[in-house]
């Protein structure tokens, strides 16, 4: 509980954090565009130190550079090998679209030429087509699709600026990287020295909770991935082990992997245009191992992975899901679990002293 009478000078310090506290993040939010490529290189280094201390200090790799640029491509290539495994059989099926579909056109409209068939429509169609360019309906058409275009080169820009950011972001990842344990432990100096306790102590904890919650979260996707594998495999769906490693490194982030549903409903079209076997059964079973799968996460996985590595009750993970959801959103999902876990010993340590 607070020690001591609450007086007329604590509530004015009070005030007066409260207002640096909303000052600093009204300047993050002004910044976020700028301070967003340092926090996520951040988080890279933080996740990729461990394998640059392998390297440097086990593999007897020095050089603390080269130790980086190696982990680096370890990295790169485990991310290579997953796309390896899945991209080219996607590309096969979609090969096999192509021709399915350009079969099945030419089964319905009788055409085996579809160039020629073209350029005899518009030769034949000519004078139509360029009264309807002169008319005053295309003219407002084009009138209302120019902004549209504009937008999409916009997006283009857009595209190519996150590119920019991306390699900015890496020279921030090997320069933190380069340095991090001074980083790590120096930061507090900038804190007033009767804070400076409390402030170590904090992130120790945050690093303790944000440990299990990567290690755990990482079983919780091994597990997902692997049972989406033997579903996939079961009812005969092209690509299964492919779109199981994908579902697996989805859910790293947690419910990402419901966007799998879209390729996975794709490639049961792939499966149905091939063998001729009805789509919406097909897709009714892709939806139930969906559903199965997701039941054993959520009923069995999760509270015995996620609740013994978080120490929470299956219940209260639960709750903590649903009420970070609901108010943060995607971004609550992901900071539910390690949120919760602080919250919950810093208020028996500072509040009930338990």
């Amino acid at each position: 509980m607070l020690k001591g009478p609450i007086t007329f000078d604590r509530v004015v310090r009070w005030c007066v954090v409260a207002a640096i506290v909303i000052a600093v993040m009204l300047i993050l939010n002004y910044l976020h565009a700028v301070l967003l490529p340092f926090f996520i290189a951040w988080l890279f280094a933080y996740l990729m130190y461990p394998l640059v201390r392998f390297i440097q200090y086990r593999m007897k790799v020095r050089v603390r550079a080269l130790s980086i640029v190696l982990a680096m491509l370890v990295v790169v290539g485990v991310i290579t090998g997953v796309v390896w495994l899945i991209i080219p059989p996607l590309l096969e099926q979609c090969g096999r679209f192509t021709t399915l579909a350009t079969r099945y056109l030419h089964h319905v409209t009788h055409i085996h030429d579809f160039p020629e068939a073209v350029s005899w429509w518009l030769n034949e169609n000519s004078a139509e087509i360029e009264k309807f360019l002169k008319s005053d309906n295309f003219t407002s058409a084009l009138r209302d699709t120019m902004p549209k275009v504009f937008d999409v080169v916009g997006q283009t820009m857009n595209i190519i600026l996150s590119v920019v950011a991306s390699f900015i972001t890496l020279l921030y990842m090997f320069f933190i990287l380069m340095d991090y344990e001074n980083l790590s432990t120096s930061w507090v100096k900038i804190l007033p020295a009767s804070v400076r306790s409390f402030s170590q102590e904090l992130m120790k904890d945050v690093e303790i909770a944000l440990n299990n919650y990567i290690r755990g979260q990482g079983l919780v996707a091994l597990t997902m991935g692997v049972l989406f594998c033997i579903g996939f495999s079961i009812i005969g769906l092209p690509m299964a082990i492919g779109l199981g490693i994908l579902i697996g490194i989805l859910d790293m982030v947690p419910y990402l992997h419901t966007f799998a549903l879209i390729p996975a409903a794709f490639l049961a079209a792939m499966k149905c245009a091939d063998t001729g076997d009805n789509y919406w059964v097909m897709l009714a079973m892709v939806v139930a191992v969906f559903c199965i799968v997701q039941l054993i996460i959520e009923a069995f996985v999760i509270p015995k992975i996620m609740g013994k590595k978080m120490g929470l009750n299956p219940a209260v993970l639960l709750l903590s899901l649903s009420v970070w959801g609901a108010l943060l959103g995607f971004i609550g999902l992901i900071v539910a679990l390690p949120a919760t876990t602080i919250i919950i010993a810093y208020w028996k340590k500072y509040v009930t002293n338990a």
